[in-house]
């Protein structure tokens, strides 16, 4: 076991802006937040921010934290700008709780606007039902020199009482910009619900992604796939691209905006189910630094703390059912809301697992949070907060598949158990999650700078297995334990993101697939559920 290592992982993660290292390095998100609410009231920046950006009506708003305010849409900056100017952009999906019948609609708008709405149809040409969005305004104020106060609106609508198995049309307006008008027609989106019986589906997954020719790559590759639904594991859009705890970081607020108008041309028509990863703690916002992310998304909110913890939820599709988690809360290494939930999230976990496996129809559980269970790489390898846990539940409920981020590679295990390897799992192989283990995947290739293996990558096609990789595991302190790791099977180093085939039947399969953005196939291996006795 190695000293303690605080302070000492890659500056690219735990995002903290504004606060000396002498002091991040021992704050909480809550008093990370606490420190920046204060010293910059201090400094008079609220009031000249706000006057800079010029859209805010009322000290109020700073106060707040991503709540929608009603004097928002008749502030100053919404004086002599025509609606008809303003164009909604950045539309992304999310299911609700029950993505059967319940559709989450989510935009931007560069300004204030007067009554935005949503129109909804079963054709193009017929979008007559009209919903009432709901506003939810970011203020950011200036946190560096460098960077100019930013003010965002984010709209919602939210669509319940579809048909199941039913291809929608809708667009996204407010008065001036209607997008029923002929003119505006090339804006209209799609979305199919989930049917109402099992069938064969597919759903693509990745983590780490920002904003970069390889994430837009990515993501067209991902709409190739005509994907039912997206898992993104954290880290999404990198507005504090820096995250080394240091006076001199950054935080961008504008990075979203960039952020989601690339991801635009997947997320207007598959819904974008994310959860949060380090660099997605925000202390501005709010004292768990997720007050940015209750502004941009709308979740199916059925976790044990929507609030506070809004990337932890779960759905169904089909025969799988999906739980979203925020390790963060359980992390070693980077414990800037190590706890936040006081046991909250775990305690859920075991229970919505014993739940869903216990229901009928549901053959598979997949499980996505952000910081790796299990890998290898010389920036992050394995984060023991998140074994310990976690796994026990995992094993206990025989989950069917895990999904990572936060290591910049593709890497999968064998199948395990207890953390050990009970089944090799070659290339091209399958596992009988019932009896033989269960494999963890990392996805973190989506589109943030690669990291590297101590040993070389080993992938379909340049398969070079080895007996074991010299490792290490986070421990409780931000300590580094060694491991000598004998379950790290595919290993790649380029850009990349998995697609899952989910087919329903007396025996249920789900192939994985792992593809690099070049369209080439790196790895592919096949789960399956014994049928029941």
């Amino acid at each position: 076991m190695t000293g303690n290592t605080r302070g000492t992982h890659p500056p690219s993660h735990t995002p903290r802006v504004g606060i000396p290292e002498q002091l991040a390095a021992r704050m909480s998100m809550p008093e990370q937040h606490d420190y920046l609410r204060t010293k910059l009231s201090r400094r008079g920046l609220l009031r000249s921010s706000a006057a800079t950006a010029g859209v805010v009506a009322g000290s109020g708003l700073l106060a707040g934290s991503a709540q929608a305010s009603p004097t928002l849409l008749a502030s100053p900056a919404a004086v002599g700008v025509d609606g008809g100017l303003v164009a909604p952009f950045g539309r992304h999906l999310a299911f609700g709780a029950d993505p059967r019948s319940q559709m989450r609609v989510s935009w931007q708008v560069p300004f204030a606007v007067r009554r935005p709405y949503l129109r909804v149809g079963l054709k193009p040409w017929d979008l007559g039902r009209k919903i009432e969005a709901e506003v939810r305004d970011l203020h950011t104020p200036s946190l560096s020199a460098k960077l100019p106060a930013v003010q965002q609106y984010y709209l919602h609508a939210a669509l319940d009482g579809l048909r199941p198995g039913t291809t929608y049309y809708y667009g996204v307006g407010h008065d001036g910009f209607d997008p029923a008008d002929p003119r505006h027609f090339s804006t209209l989106g799609t979305f199919r619900t989930a049917p109402a019986r099992p069938e064969t589906f597919v759903f693509t997954a990745f983590g780490d992604q920002g904003v970069s020719y390889h994430a837009l790559a990515n993501d067209q590759l991902i709409l190739g796939q005509n994907p039912s639904f997206h898992l993104h594991a954290g880290d999404i859009c990198y507005a504090d691209t820096d995250g080394d705890g240091s006076e001199h970081d950054a935080y961008d607020a504008r990075v979203w905006d960039q952020f989601l108008a690339q991801t635009e041309s997947v997320a207007k028509s598959v819904p974008w189910m994310v959860t949060t990863g380090n660099h997605d703690m925000e202390a501005w916002y709010s004292p768990h630094g997720y007050g940015g992310q209750n502004a941009r998304w709308t979740l199916p909110g059925n976790g044990p703390d929507a609030k506070n913890a809004p990337g932890v939820y779960s759905f169904t599709y089909g025969n799988t059912a999906v739980v979203a988690l925020d390790a963060n809360d359980v992390s070693y290494e980077i414990p800037a809301n190590q706890g936040y939930t006081d046991g909250r999230q775990t305690r859920w976990l075991d229970r919505r697992l014993a739940e869903l496996r216990a229901t009928e129809g549901i053959d598979f559980l997949v499980v996505f949070f952000h910081h790796c269970a299990f890998s290898t790489t010389s920036s992050h390898a394995s984060d023991g907060g998140v074994r310990d846990a976690w796994l026990p539940l995992f094993d206990k409920h025989q989950v069917d598949l895990v999904i990572n981020g936060h290591n910049h590679v593709y890497e999968r295990t064998d199948a395990l158990k207890a953390g050990r390897v009970a089944k090799k799992m070659p290339i091209g192989e399958s596992v009988d999650t019932t009896r033989e283990g269960l494999v963890y995947v990392t996805a973190g290739g989506a589109g943030r700078a690669l990291y590297d293996f101590p040993v070389p990558d080993s992938y379909e096609g340049h398969v070079k297995d080895v007996d074991h990789v010299d490792s290490y595991h986070w421990a409780k302190g931000q300590e580094k334990n060694k491991d000598t790791v004998e379950w790290s099977r595919v290993r790649y180093t380029g850009y990349s993101f998995i697609a899952v085939e989910v087919s329903p039947g007396h025996r249920p399969r789900m192939k994985v697939t792992a593809l690099a953005e070049s369209g080439e196939r790196i790895d592919h291996f096949e789960v399956t559920r014994s049928p029941a006795r």
